[in-house]
């Protein structure tokens, strides 16, 4: 959430940021000013109404003390008047701020001034790039076919079971999969320094207020039915990504500067709706309703929000890298940010059998956005209280790292090459393909 404070004292400037996200999200700040100004009267003549109250009732109290009973009840009736109006001015502002706080919720973040002013994505600037592309002396297949021919994905039986846009991990494709969860969470906690946690997977809806994906993202997000009433909304939703159970760990506290900095794990399913997103409900991984992720929290304080940041996202590179990987890092602009971010990086594997990359990371540094929604407050050594910056980063999110192994590791003989650094998870180098999901032990 921005800061009322800061609207109040620069929309022009608010504003003119507001609008390089090209969402029209500016229009909003003139009403939330009205609203603003509307509340700030009333409050005022409110305490002017409480204090005329008071200075009338000491005056009854002195009236009756000289048996001036009369005057006294003259001076009560006119008390009534006032005590009407103080209880219809605390409705209008209860109306008000109710009005003001749903407008707030409804804009995004500022982008941070080092953020390219962008249209779309097409104008987010390529940062860097680690590894070449392999070089196939075969036209490389995709990882549909690969995981049909070795029994890795059983996409059929996933959609007979649930819809399409889920999956069903079989044999050794279940295996590289939960080898992957094990590798990335060994690798942020025993070298990175990151704690362990391991949330709920269903959150209050406070919670996706808190991180950003409530009010925008209601449409994606899936909600759980309380009892035997499929009309009664129960008070949870699936998590969307680890973000939003994490980041909230210690929404409404007030933290000490020395517990800063913060950093969390946590390996999570995901679950999004993805409402009206193409390409769901096609055969494959690249886009599903379910999906696992090692995601990364961090809380610290705003004089390191975007030391942090570089720091996470190389963290996230170091899963790739061990793996082995060719990838691409990107700042996303302005236009393509995502709701709660003041700057972000996505970091995108090369899928040869797609013949594109396809974002597996996503780094953010949402500054003090979400820790105004969650009233998350630290306090310094001198005294005053500040929100502190929350980043999140994927560290990293499958299925999509699934493909990338899967397509970059083929062979011509229709094997799949296992990375190194997953050989001690997997005990084998290769899957092949005899025995639909036979895995060949040793190394190369």
């Amino acid at each position: 959430m921005l800061d009322i404070k800061q609207i109040r004292e620069q929309p022009e400037d608010i504003a003119r940021r507001l609008a390089t996200r090209r969402g029209g999200d500016e229009t909003k700040l003139a009403q939330i000013l009205k609203l603003d100004e509307a509340r700030r009267r009333s409050l005022a003549e409110v305490e002017k109404l409480k204090a005329t109250r008071n200075d009338v009732s000491k005056v009854i109290g002195s009236l009756l003390k000289q048996n001036q009973t009369a005057e006294a009840e003259t001076r009560k009736e006119a008390m009534r008047d006032i005590g009407e109006r103080i209880a219809g001015l605390d409705k209008d502002i209860v109306a008000t701020q109710a009005s003001l706080d749903d407008l707030m919720l409804q804009l995004p973040n500022l982008p941070h001034p080092g953020v390219v002013v962008g249209e779309s994505a097409a104008d987010n600037p390529v940062i860097r790039t680690w590894g070449e592309k392999p070089a196939f002396q075969f036209p490389p297949q995709s990882h549909i076919e690969l995981c049909d021919s070795l029994g890795l994905v059983d996409f059929a039986r996933a959609t007979k079971i649930s819809a399409s846009g889920f999956l069903l991990y079989t044999g050794w494709g279940a295996r590289l999969e939960r080898a992957l969860i094990q590798f990335m969470l060994d690798l942020h906690t025993r070298e990175h320094g990151y704690t362990e946690v391991s949330p709920p997977f269903m959150v209050k809806q406070e919670c996706m207020y808190g991180v950003g994906q409530f009010p925008k993202f209601r449409d994606q997000a899936y909600a759980v039915v309380a009892g035997d009433d499929p009309g009664h909304l129960g008070p949870f939703y699936l998590v969307p990504t680890a973000e939003a159970p994490v980041a909230n760990i210690h929404r409404e506290e007030i933290l000490k500067t020395r517990q800063l900095p913060i950093r969390y794990c946590a390996y999570t399913p995901c679950f999004r709706a993805e409402a009206g997103a193409a390409g769901v409900g096609s055969r494959g991984m690249i886009r599903v309703h379910q999906f696992d992720k090692v995601e990364l929290i961090r809380i610290v304080t705003p004089e390191t929000g975007y030391e942090e940041l570089e720091q996470l996202v190389a963290h996230a590179e170091t899963v790739l890298q061990r793996l082995g990987l060719h990838y691409q890092v990107i700042q996303l602009c302005t236009a393509d940010m995502g709701f709660a971010s003041a700057m972000t990086y996505d970091i995108e594997l090369w899928a040869p059998g797609q013949d594109q990359y396809l974002e597996v990371s996503s780094c953010s540094n949402c500054e003090d956005f979400q820790a105004r929604r969650m009233n998350m407050r630290v306090k310094g050594d001198d005294g005053k209280r500040f929100f502190p910056h929350i980043l999140n980063g994927s560290g990293t999110a499958l299925a999509r790292l699934f493909v990338a192994i899967v397509e970059n590791g083929q062979q011509a003989d229709g094997t799949i090459l296992i990375p190194e650094a997953l050989h001690p998870y997997l005990q084998a180098d290769r899957i092949a393909p005899e025995g639909a999901g036979h895995v060949t032990p040793g190394r190369s």
